[in-house]
């Protein structure tokens, strides 16, 4: 297998950079959890994982492209690596560069080919004009729905405002039917499952 453009030591270099700066996603914590009182909140790679499964899942329910969706849901929050976590309380008094200038500042010297799908990534879901950036967007807000249920397990009692306003906010039906049902699930319900399964 070739690359489609023959990389250069500098746009190797820049792409390496963004490799190691996007690892600083598993050090950055998803700050608007300190509200509802969770002290060690889940890091925004983490968030971005379960967000990419969920939004292949979604789409795949909705007839979708998965691979897209969960790409975009990939990229999604990449841009904190730069700005940190900005929680909804603190969106009112603070200016943020779009997360589209940020990638692209973040994306600069790389391959072309590769800025390219980067951008396009960060730009598609910007946008929310297509099945997938749409699904993408409710995996993001069901993510949160089913991370503010785990904290409430946990005894976190005042996360019922993170699923009270993002099940609101989902669009899809796949989406609301699985966000409706995570509400009176119990999140450790998959291995209750499994365990009574067991002969």
């Amino acid at each position: 297998m070739e690359c489609v453009t023959p990389p250069t030591p500098q746009t190797i270099d820049a792409s390496v950079r963004y490799l190691f700066e996007v690892g600083q996603l598993k050090l950055s914590r998803r700050t608007g959890w300190w509200h509802a009182g969770v002290p060690e909140p889940e890091s925004v790679a983490e968030h971005t994982f379960r967000t990419a499964i969920i939004g292949y899942v979604l789409a795949v329910l909705e007839g979708a492209d998965p691979n897209l969706t969960a790409a975009l849901c990939l990229f999604h929050d990449v841009a904190e690596a730069r700005t940190g976590d900005v929680p909804n309380v603190a969106r009112a008094y603070v200016s943020r560069e779009p997360d589209v200038r940020v990638a692209a500042d973040q994306v600069d010297g790389m391959p072309a080919a590769l800025r390219d799908a980067i951008l396009g990534a960060v730009e598609r879901f910007a946008r929310q004009d297509s099945p997938e950036a749409l699904l993408a967007k409710d995996a993001d807000r069901l993510e949160c729905v089913m991370q503010a249920r785990e904290y409430q397990q946990q005894g976190f009692r005042n996360t019922g405002p993170w699923m009270e306003s993002n099940l609101a906010k989902l669009r899809s039906p796949a989406a609301r039917l699985l966000g409706e049902r995570s509400l009176t699930m119990l999140p450790d319900e998959w291995w209750k499952t499994f365990l009574a399964a067991r002969p």
